[in-house]
């Protein structure tokens, strides 16, 4: 169910049924992808049928805008950013990387990536730095560099042992991107990676599975165990400043931080953390 809400009241404004009006296939965790509202649209990848894979809405209305690509869904959110001129809405469906006009659906180009696995996801989101994408994903696919360029892409660098990411996407500060390597059943390691480069510069050893977030400077790590680590973001390994106990286990959603606070929560428990105390 896509539903838009007033912000104010909570009041339903509308909602589509998309799995029952395209056919949206369950996958193997159900929907994941978070909305994109673009140019007055909502984009989502849905994975829909007879070319319903990726989906435009008005964001007012909720009537549908255009449909792109018989692509699967992934779990990857749709980013939108401006190339060399040109606007791109950015998709890593189930198959790769589709970049669209977010006010068309017009596919530019496609860059194919993902696992030769059928049991494995697409998850992190793309990472767009200048006219350069970065691309990662478990399953032994790893990580890829791109260069945005008319009509396509270029690699820049490759490999799957760089920084393959399953669910939590990398952040980038000052030519280094920092994130989860491996599957988070294994307990993937916490890494800090060249971005020019691919050059691995340090790693934090069975580090676990979580999210990262960038804020002032900073890595917020909200391990899957619910534990919070404040770090700084730099070529000095993983020193944290603060770190807490902030909920029970099994923690996968990704926190938001606002005015210096932290929201998270577990599957039960939601808990609002004061940032600003660590400084």
């Amino acid at each position: 169910m896509l539903t838009c809400l007033d912000a104010a009241t909570g009041k339903v404004n509308w909602t589509v049924d998309t799995k029952k009006e395209f056919q949206a296939a369950k996958g193997f965790f159900g929907m994941d992808c978070s909305a994109l509202v673009e140019g007055g649209r909502v984009l989502l990848n849905i994975g829909g049928a007879d070319g319903a894979g990726i989906v435009a809405f008005d964001a007012a209305t909720g009537k549908l805008s255009w449909k792109a690509t018989d692509d699967q869904a992934s779990y990857s959110s749709p980013i939108a950013a401006t190339v060399n001129g040109r606007r791109y809405a950015f998709f890593f469906t189930r198959s790769g990387l589709v970049a669209v006009d977010p006010a068309s659906g017009k596919v530019y180009f496609r860059f194919p990536w993902r696992s030769r696995m059928n049991a494995s996801v697409n998850a992190a989101t793309p990472l767009i730095v200048g006219d350069q994408l970065f691309l990662s994903a478990s399953y032994d696919t790893g990580a890829v560099l791109l260069r945005v360029k008319e009509g396509g892409v270029e690699k820049v660098w490759a490999g799957d042992e760089i920084l393959s990411n399953h669910y939590a996407t990398s952040v980038y500060r000052d030519n280094l991107l920092f994130g989860f390597d491996g599957r988070q059943e294994m307990g993937p390691n916490f890494r800090c990676v060249e971005w020019k480069t691919g050059k691995v510069r340090w790693q934090q050893d069975g580090f676990g599975a979580g999210t990262v977030t960038l804020a002032g400077g900073r890595l917020v790590i909200l391990k899957e165990d619910g534990e919070l680590w404040l770090a700084p973001a730099s070529l000095d390994g993983l020193k944290p400043i603060a770190r807490a106990q902030i909920l029970p286990s099994h923690v996968r959603a990704y926190p938001a931080i606002a005015d210096g606070y932290l929201f998270a929560r577990s599957k039960d428990k939601l808990v609002c953390v004061d940032l600003r105390k660590s400084r």
